[in-house]
This record gives structure tokens, C-alpha cells and sequence, in this order.
């Protein structure tokens, strides 16, 4: 009995002690927690005693040792920017938590975040185009129609080019919050409605119709910047890397509203005294102000698109190793969203990319739509059915006419009302897109009682005019939209996103990255231009040269020639760089990326130190090794010639490429240049 008193006795110490580690613990984390707690709420505290412009520029930063820390986030030390992105990383991870803090956070004050309707009315697109063997690319073919395109424009003969329908009277509505897909089987217009639709229509292609953004016409504001259109056809730079990309376009197309929306929520905020989430503030602010901000924007859109797995791989190209064609076309995707509040229209972005990938991809695009409000029409040619339930509105286009316009859930019962169903086993999108070939149609007639006939396009558009989706569109376009009802952020009327200073900075960088990568052809020419240096010194070795005579002056002039034609020849490398680089370059500056200045000034300045380097390797080998004249003087005449030469060369050889716009024409009209040069250089046929 006394044992047992002992261990009951002992028993009810260490409960005792234990109890006390439990109250002694709770209290000390409790008040560690507290202290946490009240040392945010003070720096919160001195936030809000901030100016509104100081304020949106400043948050708090909890650095990696734990420390709350307030900090400017324009001006960032290196920690400070790597413990910012590591805070806001989880963006990326939660997209549809983060959109939704957001629309929280701005509804709280009652800020209405900018949307766009698109409507377009009896919109026609033609095209003029040569048919049959005229319209084969032969050499007399090509030198025929070059000619009648000159006597058409002297009004001397008439245009014998034949009018080819792509759009016929196509009307509809696409409205915000609502994601719009749009169908139809190859051929049947699906880019040239979203080139017209986003003011990328190529000026070869005559377009008639209404097409209205928030009730303004495409003429009072800048259509290039306030839709995104993205394209089917996956050009890049294939030495940058995938965030290299990305980046370049996010400094491009700048912040859009992102900056006037901070300030605004940060003046309501501070009158209201509301206390914002912390994550969703250092994000805004990191994403709108500093030098980060196009990095802070790159990461979120790599992370919801699955390319941070790749974001640091070269984008490559045939002859370049680099990512597979599914990343991409999704680097296609991320270039177009990186600027907040636009209209989308995506052009067949799942090619190459398998039913999950669209479907996650897809489905970020409708958190966005669905949450802030945007407008997007996505094109795709055969979507799983869990992507195409994803979908608010369906497009129907076949053989340049709509046959169907309108919301998903109604899309069967007109064709069910036309006398064709979808079998229970058939995935709808692939239904939609065989109900109008003239070749499956016959298999999902269902009146049994009358004999199947093949029903065109024309009356299946017909047809949906006197539906009730038609009707109630047909309706809603007749009533025009109230322009004072659009959100003065919606339209863009400036002509670029970002200053001149940052964009000119921009393609400075992007140029010093790019020679970097093709640094081995630098190398390459630097090191040939040595070898021919040291054999022309050899040749024209002053210790066998002598100055008494015509004749050897002569010498001299071809020496001085020699060196010419190598300086100039140095320069043909630039037709194969430029010519890599002008589908890119092209497309970027349609969809107003940069001016056009702002990419050639950077290609030349950047080069020139090169040039430098060239002209030093050949006038330091050849001018005192060939015996030239010793003074000093003439010595930097020569070099100034051939620095000059070298210049006007690569000048010349980079306006070939950007005039052919193709390798072997522009090789051989850089090739024809040299023979001129070489002929009326005055040396190899002398005057006499």
C-alpha cells in the first residue's frame, strides 16, 4: 500500500510539472504571438499615417530571419527583392484564392474594376486573290502580276484579281464575366474574325461592318492595346529563355491600370480605415511600382500556365535544342497576359498541348474572367467535353457564316429544332463541328419520317435568325450601348504601354543578352578577320615593298583595297542575324510592343564597339607590318575609313535583310552589293 501511495503520490507530481509546462508553454507562445501580432498592427499602424503616394509604394516585409520589416518597394536591396518574390510565390500556386482576396479587397470599397463588351454587326471580310494557275507562284507568274499591279495603280488595265468571301454579314455579342468559345472546322474563318475583332485585320484583306467596343468605334482608341490578340503561329527569339520572354513583353506592354487602381484603393482605403490583407497589398504594390514589377507579373503568369518547370530553358527553334511545342504555344499565351484588362482573343492556343493542359489552362482563364470581369473569345478544334463545359457561350462559324450564336445551354435545342441531335455517347464540340459538313451530317438526322436532304450553311444561319437566341440578339444590337456607362480604364488611347526611356531600355537589354548568346559568331569573325589580317601583312610584308614608283604605289592601293573588302565582307554575317530575327520583330511591333526606332537604334549602338574591335584587330596588324606611313596621324585616318566602312557595310547589309525579308534573296543582293562595290571601287577597273 505505501508503493502504491508512492507512485499515486509521484503521479500526481508530474502532472503537476506538466500542467505547469502546458500553462508555461501556452503563455510564452501566446505572448510570442501576441508580441508578433502587435508589432504588425504598430508598422500597420505607421503606414496609415503615411501620405497616399508614400503609402502605395511602402509595405511590410517579413525578411527570411523573421523580422517584420517596412519597406520602400521602389528602391529594393537584393534581399529585400528575394524575400519579396519568395512571399508572394504563393499567387502562382492559388490562382482562383488570389483572385478572389482581390475582388474582395476592391468590392470592400466599392471600386468597379473596368469591363469590356464587343459587338460587331454585319461584319463582311474579303479578300482579292489570283485563282487557278494564275495564282501558282511561277517565275512568270510573279513578274506578271508585279506588272499588273503597277498598271492597275496607273489605272491602265483593270484589276483581273477575283473577290473571295471569309466573313459574310456576321453579327453577335460578346459580353464580360462570360467566356465565349468559338468553333468551326478549318477553313471556315475562325482567325480572320478574331484578327478583325482585336484590329489586327492585315490591310490586305477588306473589312465592312460595325465593330464596337463599349459603344466606342475602333477609331477613339487604340483597338492593338485594349484587345490582346494571340496568335496560332508560335514566334520567338529562340536564345532567350522562356522568363526571358515573358519579361520582355511585361516591360512592353507595361502596368496598364494596375497603378491608378493602388492609389485608388489606398485613398479609400485610408478613409474608410480599412485594414488591407497583407499578402494581396505587398503583391499590388510589388506588381504596380519598382523595378520589379514586370518580374513579380512574369512569375504569376509562368506558375498559372505550368512554365516555371521551363522558365529558365531557351525557347530554341530546328536548330536550336529548347522546349517542346506544347510550352511553346504556352509561351505564345503568357506573352498576351501579362497586362491586365483587356479583351482576349485566343487563336487554337491547345495545339500541341494534350486534354489536361488545355483544361488547366483554359480553366485559369475563366477564374480570371468569371472573378475581375474580363472578355475572352478562346478558339480551339476539338476540346475534351470537360473543357467545353467550361464555356458560357458558343460560337458556330462554317464557311465564313455564324450558324450559331449564343449561350451553351441553348445550342442543341436549335439543332434539335433544325432536325439533328447529338448522340448521348458523342462529345458536343465534336458534334458542332460535324452537324454542318455535308459529309457526316446524314448520321445524326433524327426525323424519321421525312427523307434526309443535306442542309447548307446558309440555311442553318438563316434558321438561327428566327430562334429565340438569334432574336434576343438581334434585339439587344439594336439598342446601342451607353458610352458613359464604360469605365474610363477599359479603352487604351495611348499608342504604347510603356515610355519611350523604358522601352528603348528594354530592347538595349534584350540586344546585350542576344549578342551574348550568339557571342561564338563574334568570336568567329574576330578571330577570321586575324587570320586574313596576318596573311595580308604577309603578302604585302614591308621588307619586299618599296614607295619609288607608280607601280608601287599601286601596291599600296591594293593593299589599302584588300583591307577594304575584308572590313566590308566582315559585315555580310548580319543578313543571317536579322533575318533570324524579323518574324519576331515584325510581330511584336504589329501588336505595339515597341516603335520600330526603338529596336534598330539598340542593334546598331550595341554593335559598334564591335566594329571597334575589328577595325583595331586589322589597322594594328596590317598599317606598320604592310609599311604604311609612319605618322600617327594617318595612321587613325585609316582607321577612321575603315571603321566608317565597317559601319556603312553592316548597315547596308542589315537594310537588305529587312528589304528581302529571306535568306537567299537577301544573301544574294548583299553578294550583288559587293560586286559594285568592287567594280566601281575605282581599283580592280582602273579609270584609264
Amino acid at each position: 500500500m505505501d508503493d502504491a501511495g508512492e507512485i499515486h503520490a509521484f503521479g500526481r507530481s508530474l502532472r503537476r510539472e506538466s500542467s505547469v509546462w502546458s500553462r508555461g508553454g501556452e503563455e510564452l507562445f501566446s505572448r510570442s504571438s501576441r508580441d508578433e501580432d502587435d508589432e504588425e498592427a504598430l508598422r500597420w499602424a505607421a503606414l496609415e499615417k503615411l501620405p497616399t503616394y508614400d503609402r502605395a509604394r511602402t509595405a511590410v516585409l517579413a525578411m527570411p530571419e523573421g523580422e517584420l520589416k517596412e519597406v520602400n518597394v521602389e528602391k529594393l536591396g537584393a534581399q529585400e527583392k528575394h524575400a519579396l518574390l519568395q512571399r508572394i510565390a504563393w499567387v502562382g500556386d492559388d490562382h482562383e484564392r488570389f483572385l478572389s482576396k482581390f475582388k474582395d479587397r476592391v468590392d470592400r470599397v466599392g471600386i468597379q474594376l473596368p469591363t469590356i463588351e464587343v459587338r460587331y454587326d454585319n461584319l463582311n471580310v474579303e479578300a482579292e486573290a489570283y485563282v487557278g494557275s494564275r495564282g501558282l507562284p511561277t517565275i512568270l507568274n510573279t513578274y506578271a502580276n508585279v506588272l499588273e499591279g503597277l498598271a492597275n495603280a496607273l489605272h491602265l488595265t483593270q484589276n483581273k484579281k477575283r473577290k473571295i468571301s471569309i466573313l459574310h454579314n456576321v453579327s453577335g455579342i460578346i459580353k464580360p464575366h462570360r467566356m465565349t468559345l468559338l468553333l468551326g472546322p478549318p477553313g471556315a474563318g475562325k482567325t480572320s474574325l478574331l484578327l478583325a475583332l482585336a484590329g489586327t485585320l492585315p490591310s490586305s484583306l477588306k473589312m465592312s461592318g460595325d465593330i464596337i467596343y463599349n459603344g466606342h468605334t475602333m477609331d477613339e482608341f487604340v483597338p492593338r492595346r485594349s484587345a490582346a490578340y494571340v496568335s496560332q503561329h508560335d514566334l520567338h527569339m529562340a536564345e532567350l529563355t522562356v522568363r526571358e520572354t515573358v519579361n520582355f513583353s511585361a516591360k512592353c506592354q507595361g502596368i496598364g491600370h494596375r497603378f491608378d487602381l493602388l492609389m485608388e484603393l489606398s485613398r479609400r482605403e485610408k478613409e474608410e480605415n480599412i485594414k488591407p490583407d497583407p499578402e494581396i497589398d505587398i503583391y499590388l504594390k510589388a506588381a504596380a511600382t519598382g523595378e520589379q514589377k514586370a518580374e513579380v507579373v512574369t512569375n504569376h503568369i509562368l506558375k498559372v500556365l505550368g512554365l516555371d518547370i521551363c522558365a529558365d530553358t531557351l525557347v530554341g527553334n530546328n536548330m536550336l535544342r529548347g522546349i517542346s511545342g506544347g510550352q511553346k504555344k504556352r509561351v505564345t499565351t503568357a506573352e498576351m497576359l501579362v497586362t491586365p484588362g483587356r479583351a482576349l482573343f485566343m487563336d487554337e492556343i491547345s495545339t500541341g498541348l494534350d486534354s489536361s493542359t488545355t483544361f488547366q489552362i483554359v480553366n485559369s482563364i475563366r477564374q480570371t474572367i468569371h472573378i475581375i470581369g474580363g472578355t475572352a473569345v478562346i478558339a480551339l478544334l476539338q476540346p475534351a467535353p470537360e473543357t467545353y463545359e467550361l464555356f458560357d457561350d458558343i460560337i458556330l462559324l462554317s464557311d465564313g457564316q455564324v450558324v450559331y450564336n449564343g449561350p451553351r445551354e441553348h445550342v442543341l435545342e436549335f439543332f434539335k429544332s433544325m432536325g439533328f441531335k447529338c448522340p448521348e455517347r458523342k462529345g458536343v464540340a465534336d458534334f458542332l463541328q460535324e452537324v454542318t459538313s455535308r459529309k457526316d451530317q446524314g448520321q445524326y438526322w433524327i426525323n424519321s419520317d421525312e427523307t434526309y436532304r443535306y442542309v447548307p450553311v446558309k440555311e442553318f444561319a438563316e434558321a438561327f435568325q428566327s430562334f429565340h437566341v438569334g432574336q434576343a440578339i438581334k434585339s439587344e444590337l439594336a439598342v446601342p450601348f451607353d458610352k458613359n456607362g464604360s469605365h474610363p480604364a477599359a479603352l487604351k488611347t495611348s499608342q504604347y504601354g510603356a515610355s519611350m526611356k523604358e522601352l528603348l531600355k528594354a530592347n538595349i537589354n534584350r540586344e546585350v543578352l542576344l549578342m551574348k548568346r550568339n557571342s561564338f559568331v563574334y568570336i568567329f569573325k574576330a578571330t577570321q578577320l586575324t587570320i586574313m589580317a596576318i596573311i595580308a601583312m604577309t603578302v604585302f610584308l614591308r621588307i619586299n615593298m618599296h614607295h619609288d614608283s607608280v607601280t608601287d604605289g599601286g601596291i599600296y592601293m591594293g593593299a589599302l583595297f584588300f583591307g577594304i573588302l575584308m572590313i566590308m565582307f566582315n559585315g555580310l554575317a548580319e543578313v543571317g542575324l536579322t533575318i533570324a530575327k524579323l518574324p519576331v520583330f515584325f510581330k511584336q511591333r504589329n501588336l505595339l510592343f515597341f516603335p520600330a526606332w526603338t529596336y534598330t537604334l539598340p542593334s546598331w549602338l550595341i554593335k559598334t564597339p564591335l566594329s571597334l574591335l575589328n577595325v583595331t584587330i586589322w589597322v594594328g596588324i596590317t598599317y606598320y607590318g604592310i609599311g604604311f606611313d609612319p605618322n600617327v596621324q594617318r595612321f587613325f585616318r585609316q582607321f577612321l575609313l575603315l571603321f566608317l566602312m565597317n559601319e556603312a557595310s553592316s548597315g547596308l547589309f542589315r537594310f537588305i535583310a529587312g528589304l528581302a525579308r529571306h535568306q537567299v534573296v537577301s544573301s544574294t543582293l548583299g553578294s550583288f552589293c559587293i560586286l559594285i562595290f568592287m567594280l566601281t571601287g575605282g581599283f580592280v577597273l582602273a579609270r584609264g
